[in-house]
């Protein structure tokens, strides 16, 4: 019994400090890959609970200063204790026209 309970606490250890990042492209336009790269971040808690309310593509061209068109979006999604915990980013890419 003591083994059984020895080797359930080491695999909640590894699945605590275990992650997992996934890149995927989201969108992407006809429009030239621009110079500018803009970021934004979120953190989502059990899947629901999202804790940035501004976070999008709005803000990441924002933050990346990016006035003109688009080019592309990618989405970047690290997991952190056994799918329990997120963190989301928007990149985008576009021009500043």
């Amino acid at each position: 019994m003591k083994k059984i309970r020895t080797i359930l606490a080491l695999a909640v250890v590894v699945a605590s400090l275990s992650s997992c990042t996934i890149t995927m492209p989201y969108a992407v336009t006809e429009h030239p890959i621009g110079e500018k790269k803009g970021v934004s971040k979120t953190t989502v808690l059990f899947g629901v609970i999202q804790f940035n309310g501004n976070y999008g593509i709005a803000e990441a061209a924002k933050k990346g200063k990016i006035k003109g068109p688009i080019s592309t979006v990618d989405l970047r999604t690290t997991s952190y204790l056994g799918a329990i915990l997120f963190t989301k980013e928007l990149l985008v890419t576009g021009d500043a026209e």
